[in-house]
C-alpha cells in the first residue's frame, strides 16, 4: 500500500485544523516524580541555544559582579569613615567627670582613674586616660591658640591610631619629656619644623602662669580639623608638671570589643563608670554621625537604582528567550505537556543559568575586591579629605569578608525569581494553535 502523502495533508490544511483533528492526549506532567528528567531536558535546552544562554548568563554574571564590587567599595568607604573617626581621636565611648562637657575646666577631673581603668580592662574594654587644657603656642614669628593633650603613651596606643599618623619625626617617648608632637596645621601656622622650639603658655591649676619651651619631635598628618589646627600632644608627666595637675584625668577614651553593638557597649561602660558621664562618639559628634547615616541612606537609594536596572535587564533577557521559543513551547503543549511542566522546564533552565552565573560572578569579583581592599582607589587630587572637621584617608578601600557576599547574592536570586515568573507564566499558558502559527 502506498503511504499517505503527508506533505499533501500539511499543504492543504491549516495548522489549527490539523491540530484539532488529532486525538487529544493526556497531559504529561514533567514535575511529578521525574525531577531528573526535567533537569536533563533543561540542561540540553540551555546548551542547545548557546548564544541565548550565554547572553542570559553574561547578564546575570555582570549584575552579580557589579553588585559585589559596589557593595564592597561602598561598605568599605562608609566603614573607613567611621573607623577614622573612632580610631584617630574620639574612640567608641568617652567618660568624663560630671559637667565637664558643659563647662570644660582644668579643675573638673575624674579622681582615681586607675580603678576605673582596671574595671574596664577586666570587662574587655581597652581604655586610656587623657589630660586636657587650652592655651597659647608661639613660634619665632607667630602664635596661635592651642589645645594640650597629656597622653599615657603605652595605653593610648591601644585606643587610638594617632601615634601611627606621624608625617615627620616620631611619636612621644617617656624618656624625652621636652619633646612634643603637634598638628600639621599648627606647625604651618607657627612656621615650625622638626626639632625647632615651641613656647606654650596657659594658666596652671594653681592659678600661676604655665609656660615652657618644648622641642617638636613629631608633626602629624591630617587627622582632624581641631587636632590639625591646635593640637599639641605631650606625655602625662610633662603635662602634669606644666599645668600643676598632681592627680586625676579629664577624659577616658574607651574602645568596644568586636561583636558588641555601640549602645550595648555604652550601657556596660556606664554601669562600671557610675556616676561619671558616659557618651558615645555619635553623641559627642552628632552632626557627623547624622552625616554618615545620610550617606548610608544615599548609598541605599543608589543600590535601589542599580538593582532596578539589573531587574529590567534580566526581565528583558528572559522575555526575549521566551519569545524566541514560542513555537517550541507550542509543540510541547501540543504533545501533552501541561502548564506546570512547561513552567518547571523554564525554572530549571533559569536555575542552571543562575548557578553558572553565581560561580562566574563570585570568581570574577574576588580578584577585583582583593585589589580594592589592599591597594584601593587613590584619589590623590583630594589629598586632604575633610568632612565636618573629620579627616579621611584619600585612599578608599573596599572590604573583603564572607558577609559581603550574602546580601548581593540573595538580592540577585530574588530579582531572577521575579524576572522569570512573568515569562514562565506566559509560556505555561500559551495556546498550542497560536504558538504553532507564531512567526
Amino acid at each position: 500500500m502506498r503511504p499517505w502523502p503527508v506533505g499533501a495533508v500539511y499543504s492543504s490544511q491549516p495548522a489549527h485544523e490539523l491540530l484539532a483533528a488529532v486525538r487529544p492526549r493526556p497531559k504529561r506532567n514533567l514535575t511529578r516524580g521525574k525531577p531528573m528528567e526535567v533537569f536533563k531536558m533543561a540542561w540540553r535546552n540551555v546548551w542547545r541555544s548557546r548564544r541565548r544562554s550565554l547572553t542570559t548568563i553574561s547578564a546575570m554574571t555582570f549584575a552579580l559582579l557589579l553588585m559585589l564590587v559596589l557593595s564592597g567599595l561602598f561598605e568599605g568607604i562608609l566603614r573607613g569613615m567611621e573607623e577614622n573617626i573612632v580610631e584617630l581621636e574620639v574612640g567608641d565611648i568617652q567618660v568624663f567627670a560630671d559637667d565637664y562637657r558643659k563647662n570644660p575646666s582644668i579643675y573638673t577631673r575624674i579622681q582615681q582613674p586607675e580603678a576605673l581603668l582596671e574595671l574596664l580592662d577586666s570587662a574587655g574594654f581597652p581604655a586610656a586616660a587623657r589630660l586636657l587644657a587650652f592655651g597659647l603656642a608661639a613660634g619665632e614669628e607667630s602664635s596661635a591658640g592651642a589645645s594640650f593633650r597629656g597622653v599615657d603613651v603605652e595605653r593610648d596606643a591601644r585606643v587610638s591610631r594617632v601615634h601611627a599618623e606621624i608625617a615627620e619625626g616620631s611619636w612621644l617617648d617617656e624618656s624625652d619629656p621636652k619633646g612634643v608632637v603637634i598638628g600639621k596645621g599648627l606647625a604651618k601656622t607657627l612656621g615650625l619644623g622638626l626639632g625647632e622650639e615651641v613656647l606654650v603658655l596657659s594658666q596652671a591649676a594653681d592659678t600661676t602662669m604655665a609656660y615652657e619651651l618644648y622641642r617638636v619631635r613629631g608633626i602629624l598628618r591630617s587627622v582632624g580639623g581641631a587636632v590639625d589646627r591646635t593640637g599639641i600632644f605631650m606625655t602625662q608627666p610633662t603635662f602634669r608638671e606644666l599645668m600643676v595637675v598632681p592627680d586625676g584625668v579629664h577624659q577616658i577614651i574607651v574602645r568596644r570589643p568586636g561583636g558588641i553593638a555601640l549602645p550595648a557597649a555604652a550601657l556596660q561602660v556606664e554601669s562600671l563608670a557610675t556616676p561619671l558621664e558616659v557618651k558615645t562618639w555619635k553623641q559627642i559628634l552628632p552632626t557627623l554621625a547624622s552625616y554618615l547615616e545620610s550617606a548610608r541612606g544615599m548609598v541605599g537609594f543608589l543600590y535601589l537604582i542599580i538593582y532596578s536596572a539589573i531587574g529590567i535587564l534580566l526581565l528583558n533577557s528572559m522575555l526575549m528567550a521566551v519569545f524566541e521559543r514560542v513555537r517550541e513551547f507550542g509543540v510541547l503543549k501540543a504533545i501533552g505537556v501541561g502548564p506546570l511542566g512547561v513552567m518547571a522546564l523554564i525554572l530549571a533552565e533559569t536555575a542552571i543559568q543562575t548557578g553558572i552565573a553565581l560561580v562566574l560572578g563570585i570568581a570574577l569579583s574576588l580578584p577585583a575586591l582583593l585589589y580594592l581592599s589592599t591597594t584601593g582607589l587613590n584619589i590623590a587630587a583630594m589629598a586632604s579629605v575633610s568632612i565636618m572637621g573629620a579627616s579621611f584617608n584619600p585612599i578608599w578601600k573596599a572590604i573583603l569578608a564572607p558577609s559581603l557576599f550574602s546580601q548581593p547574592i540573595l538580592i540577585l536570586l530574588f530579582i531572577v525569581v521575579v524576572a522569570v515568573l512573568y515569562p514562565a507564566l506566559k509560556a505555561a499558558l500559551i495556546q498550542p494553535v497560536t504558538a504553532m502559527e507564531h512567526r
